[in-house]
């Protein structure tokens, strides 16, 4: 082991940047902090606009021949970078538990072999990428997809692989090069994606990583001239400094932001149903971005509801991500255990009544929280909490219950419960979301577009919705009958 590397449950993890295909150290660095416990993990390097410009121009160099290598050539690279995702998926799992506290049986089943398929998926949709020739007076058209050029993609720290390697892998797949920031907060699984990509061959420069806090090094990134996308997810605060920064270069950019999602309850739904996709957002320990946090009741059932959900929570075990049975670990710091508790007092002020929770645990763990007697326009109901904190209301109506849910700044997600196959069809329709969810929850394939209406985002990416970003759309007209023959 060297100065500038870590042991992290016995998994060795370089702390210093990857650009240009070697590890390069700041001079600065930063603490990295496990969630489960607050125990230091270790010191990371430190980025700053020098480190941001020297992976740029490690992107540019080496994007001409990643744009001219074949779709079957990148292809194969990125099927080689999920074997070495497949082969690692313990060291990422307990490596990623211990730097974000979500659960490692989570990571293991089903976060990490995600990671794998993102990388499959891409790498086999560039493979069928085409849009049939058309013809207009008799003219040839033909739409092809040209990469685009060096691409920032700065990635949260609730998912951080995963949500990474969503950006990663369509760029890569697009022929862009890459400059990866991930979350100060959990860096180290990015660390290790630049590891296994190179060894799976991808060439020096095609995958960037560099670390540091995004004041110190996002503005670097996001107005640099020689940039031609920019992905983010993240707060609204911070994407609005970000498309402030890329508007000077008029740089196009992909934002997945903020939600306040509702979880419809009808009268005729199946209750059970209903409570178990209520309970499930505590999933991440509230940490999602896509959670239903706002539950809206239809008030025949609202008190069965209620009753049936607090006997539900009730079973949850929350505590240490690593041990199998935990169901809800920590939240990501302390600094977000304090916005929530925030959050949470200062509706219990306002009138709100806790039904299960409304209190932190210690410095690391809030309780699941349930409240009620909330109004539609307090903050508990109209501002991301992003942790353990559930809003339960009630409606008459159907048109009562479609004007609560889009009454916020929000459009990520929505989630319905209802038998009645036709009143799923008249409230989705009328809702305000980019993604809504009929008696289920959390269901995602990587072919539909994915994104937020209003505040929650711009732009949609999956699928071919990926390609349209990360390349520039080229038609080319061919006239007939136009060449020359030179026997």
């Amino acid at each position: 082991m060297t100065e500038h590397t870590l042991t992290v449950a016995g998994v060795a993890v370089d702390t210093r940047h990857w650009i240009g295909g070697r590890r390069v150290a700041s001079t600065e660095t930063f603490t990295d902090v496990s969630p489960i416990d607050g125990s230091t993990i270790g010191e990371i390097s430190r980025g700053t606009a020098l480190e941001a410009a020297a992976a740029v121009a490690a992107a540019k160099a080496a994007f001409p021949a990643w744009a001219a290598t074949s779709r079957a050539e990148r292809a194969r690279i990125l099927h080689a970078v999920a074997d070495g995702v497949e082969k690692r998926i313990e060291d990422l799992s307990i490596v990623e538990t211990t730097d974000n506290g979500a659960l490692l049986r989570s990571h293991r089943r089903g976060v990490m072999p995600r990671v794998a398929h993102n990388f499959r998926f891409f790498a086999d949709w560039l493979l069928k990428l085409e849009h049939e020739d058309f013809e207009t007076r008799g003219h040839t058209n033909h739409v092809s997809w040209d990469p685009a050029g060096p691409s920032v993609l700065i990635t949260p720290w609730n998912a951080p692989l995963m949500l990474a390697t969503w950006k990663v892998a369509p760029a890569l797949a697009a022929g862009n090069t890459v400059v990866l920031k991930p979350a100060e907060w959990s860096p180290l699984t990015a660390s290790l994606l630049a590891d296994i990509a190179a060894e799976a061959g991808l060439p020096a420069g095609v995958l960037n990583v560099v670390q540091g806090y995004g004041s110190e090094i996002g503005d670097a990134l996001t107005s640099h001239p020689d940039v031609r996308r920019i992905s983010f997810t993240g707060s609204v605060p911070t994407a609005r400094r970000i498309a402030e920064s890329a508007a000077g270069n008029l740089t196009p950019l992909s934002l997945e932001l903020g939600g306040k999602s509702p979880l419809l309850v009808f009268a005729d739904a199946d209750l059970d149903l209903a409570v178990d996709l209520a309970v499930e957002q505590y999933d991440n320990a509230g940490q999602v971005c896509l959670a239903a946090t706002r539950f809206l009741v239809e008030e025949s059932v609202a008190e069965e509801f209620t009753r049936r959900f607090v006997e539900k929570a009730a079973t949850l075990t929350q505590g240490d991500p690593r041990h199998e049975t935990t169901d809800i670990g920590p939240n990501i710091h302390p600094r977000q255990l304090e916005k929530i508790d925030a959050f949470v007092q200062r509706a219990l002020a306002a009138g709100a009544r806790a039904v299960v929770g409304g209190h932190r645990k210690d410095t690391q763990y809030y309780a699941p929280t349930l409240l009620t007697d909330v109004a539609q326009d307090s903050e508990i109901v109209q501002e991301e909490v992003f942790g353990p904190v559930l809003t339960l209301q009630t409606f008459s109506t159907e048109e009562e219950a479609v004007r609560l849910a889009n009454d916020t700044r929000f459009g990520l997600a929505a989630t319905l419960a209802t038998a009645d196959a036709e009143r799923a069809e008249r409230v989705t329709a009328q809702l305000v979301a980019g993604t809504v969810w009929v008696n289920c929850f959390f269901v995602r394939d990587l072919q539909a577009p994915f994104g937020g209406s209003r505040h929650s985002g711009v732009g949609r990416e999956g699928g071919t919705w990926s390609f349209d970003f990360y390349c520039d759309l080229k038609n080319t007209v061919t006239a007939p009958n136009g060449w020359k023959n030179h026997g």
